[in-house]
């Protein structure tokens, strides 16, 4: 088997495998927000702090209105690994030097 066959194979096993998360309690290792960090630490670092409202989550807490929290975590990560199939792909054509 081709090695880019062996990567699309290990890619399909991962997106079969995203709904697990559905099953994890509590949150995901890195995605605390200043509202867990008092009870974590015992406060809120500075700059989380300070940046804190600079980016909005187009999905907050993986929920689409109306679909619920299952459908949006789902739904994020189709798009998730949509975003790094085409990222993957411009950087690659670029780096062979073929056109886009």
């Amino acid at each position: 088997m081709k090695d880019i066959n062996k990567l699309w194979v290990a890619l399909g096993i991962l997106a079969l495998l995203s709904p697990i998360g559905l099953l994890a309690s509590g949150t995901a290792w890195g995605e605390w927000g200043t509202d867990e960090f008092p009870t974590m630490l015992g406060y809120v670092p500075q700059g989380l702090a300070r940046f804190s409202d600079l980016w909005r989550a187009p999905l907050p807490d993986y929920s689409i209105p109306g679909l619920g929290s299952n459908v949006g975590y789902i739904f994020s990560a189709l798009v998730g690994m949509a975003l790094v199939i085409l990222v993957s792909w411009g950087i690659g054509k670029i780096l062979t030097g073929k056109k886009l």
